[in-house]
């Protein structure tokens, strides 16, 4: 981001011009913000460590022009959905690289993953184990698996962010009645190979203790294994979750922060124990396109309550980005046609849904605004179109990509027709 001419830009994209063409609510995606988190993550974890892999977590962002940029710079793909399965089905993106999570696969998804024949499916509890031995039996294919595991560790991050305590709706409980009859089933069954474990302890964290510990009661599971059943573990799967910045509260810490601990500590266990060096996984879904967003706003009414606050309310709003309403989740804005102008008060940021929790930024510091500014909200590039939805009947926004002084629509703005094209008058 930088200012010039009192106006804001994004890589050399004036972002009121951005708005002037293509509209708001916008969402504005820079692909060279991207590309650089994915070099990081290749010089200082692919590049680094021996026999590892990335996988971006599509949760965070998918398109089939995302699909198609991870493909390009050699990443696997994580899906959690039918739906994310299908699109990166339509972009053609290779399935011995697609890695199927989610904690409630229905019938028809895995059998979709089966026949596009998916690398890896992440097993969540039980019934999916059970399940996929009777599909892969009845297509006649055997699938990799790893177990999910829940490593009973708590993150310092929002309870509804976190997913790897005990108390988790996400993977096996670590009870020995539990675990070890299911590893034993994966590893007897001609339809599986069970190549490991995973675990993910939560999101947008800032410090790599939970990380840690899950690793630790993860190493010692691998260990059990091998001492029960004289099985080499061939993989494991460590998640994401990797903090990015949305204000200036956030201490952001580079990819190694998270990674070295973690591979000199699997490298210490194993050589102690004599047990073979899995191969490992990182996750990373926000920490890849989450500062590479920022959503493009037009204010309309300004509505002063003396004494108590300011409402100014965007032609957006929960629909668009659902986090703050969701778990206070916090943001940074500018005015993007009065970029240097000074910031002397604070103001409510609202959107135009009929809620009370429509708000986006509780105190924003900015020049006084006026109808028809350009607000731009920075760091929205994950879990905002990934989440937008059409409450009051709002239409989802278009998304562009920049690129140097580029811009490209990625996805087309949602249409009034669009909206209701699947409803049926009788």
């Amino acid at each position: 981001m930088k200012i010039k001419n009192n106006n804001l830009y994004i890589e050399n994209c004036n972002t009121v011009d951005l708005a002037k063409k293509y509209g708001t609510p916008l969402y504005v995606i820079s692909e060279n913000t991207i590309l650089k988190k994915i070099q990081e993550i290749k010089k200082e974890f692919l590049d680094k460590y021996y026999n590892t892999r990335a996988a971006y977590a599509g949760k965070a962002f998918l398109t089939l022009f995302m699909c198609k940029l991870i493909e390009r710079e050699g990443l696997s793909l994580d899906v959690v959905s039918g739906g994310e399965l299908y699109t990166a089905i339509k972009a053609d993106f290779p399935g011995e690289r697609i890695e199927f999570n989610g904690n409630n696969k229905s019938i028809e998804e895995i059998e979709m993953a089966l026949d596009y024949n998916v690398g890896k499916f992440i097993v969540d509890n039980i019934y999916e184990l059970d399940l996929l031995l009777e599909l892969s039996k009845s297509k006649n294919k055997t699938i990799n698996i790893l177990f999910r595991i829940t490593p009973g560790v708590n993150s310092q991050t929002h309870k509804y962010i976190t997913t790897g305590s005990k108390d988790s709706k996400f993977g096996i409980p670590l009870q020995d009645d539990i675990i070890f009859p299911a590893v034993k089933k994966a590893i007897d069954s001609k339809w599986i190979n069970f190549e490991g474990f995973h675990y993910h302890v939560g999101s947008q964290l800032h410090d790599n203790t939970s990380h840690l510990k899950a690793l630790y009661i993860s190493m010692n599971l691998i260990k059990n294994v091998k001492d029960k059943f004289n099985y080499q573990v061939k993989e494991l799967n460590i998640g994401g979750g990797f903090g990015i910045r949305y204000t200036d509260k956030d201490i952001t810490k580079p990819i190694s922060y998270f990674v070295d601990p973690i591979m000199s500590k699997i490298e210490g266990f194993c050589v102690k124990e004599k047990i073979n060096i899995p191969s490992v996984v990182i996750e990373p879904g926000r920490f890849i396109v989450g500062e590479a967003g920022i959503q493009l706003y037009t204010v309309g009414s300004i509505k002063k309550i003396p004494g108590i606050k300011t409402y100014v309310s965007v032609d957006g709003g929960m629909t668009d980005n659902i986090r703050p309403g969701l778990y206070n989740a916090d943001y940074k804005c500018l005015l993007a046609n009065r970029a240097k102008e000074d910031k002397i008060n604070k103001f409510t940021i609202s959107g135009k849904c009929c809620e009370s929790t429509d708000i986006l930024i509780e105190e924003a510091k900015l020049p006084n605004p006026k109808t028809g500014d350009i607000l731009a909200i920075f760091s929205t590039g994950a879990y905002g179109y990934s989440m937008a939805n059409n409450y009051n009947k709002l239409q989802i926004p278009a998304v562009v990509v920049v690129r140097d002084d580029y811009s490209k629509v990625i996805v087309k703005r949602q249409t009034y027709e669009d909206i209701i094209r699947r409803e049926v008058l009788i």
